[in-house]
């Protein structure tokens, strides 16, 4: 397939990229911007080795850079989710991290909640999720992020059911709307 054939996918249709530094553009403006974001996701599509690029700028300790991919990784996993199978495991190591961006912990939810996690992170990404939900410290699209992974986890191991039920209906009423939302809906499922 040539390069002026690549597929569409998503809302975005895939053309020809020049080679771009995606470290630099990243940080290239003062400010991040959706249109910057999806320009440097959509790079990040046209090949696993762009991915791949995108990806150590997420894992950076440079913390900045990281929030920023954050962005874009999220962005990118949305139009080709088979691209972040190899990094399921950095996902679900960045969850457990306190020094990082909200962002990044964010989008990693974000993403983990929407795709299927293989059976050898189950363990590490079940722990990880209800040290989240039980933070009131941390931000609410984090912890309801979190709440869906659990739920997705739920129908997988019927017996975590129980104990996100007595968390969910001892704290609930003492959570932020959002919470509470999202809190009240996987209750009906589970």
């Amino acid at each position: 397939m040539s390069a002026n054939a690549l597929p569409k996918r998503g809302a975005f249709a895939f053309r020809p990229f020049k080679i771009m530094n995606i470290k630099e553009e990243l940080l290239a403006d003062p400010y991040q911007s959706k249109r910057k974001a999806t320009e440097v996701a959509m790079y990040a599509c046209t090949s696993e080795d762009a991915f791949r690029h995108l990806m150590h700028c997420f894992e950076s300790d440079e913390y900045r850079l990281a929030q920023r991919a954050a962005y874009s990784v999220s962005i990118a996993t949305r139009e080709r989710p088979e691209l972040i199978r190899p990094y399921i495991g950095v996902l679900v190591s960045q969850l457990k991290r306190t020094d990082i961006h909200d962002a990044v912990i964010r989008n990693s939810a974000r993403i983990l909640q929407d795709i299927s996690i293989p059976d050898e992170f189950h363990g590490e990404l079940m722990d990880a999720a209800f040290g989240i939900i039980a933070n009131r410290q941390l931000a609410i699209a984090i912890r309801t992020f979190c709440l869906t992974i659990l739920f997705n986890l739920s129908k997988i191991y019927p017996e975590i059911q129980k104990e996100l039920r007595v968390f969910l209906e001892e704290s609930v009423e003492y959570e932020p709307a959002a919470f509470q939302s999202r809190a009240r809906k996987i209750l009906k499922k589970i």
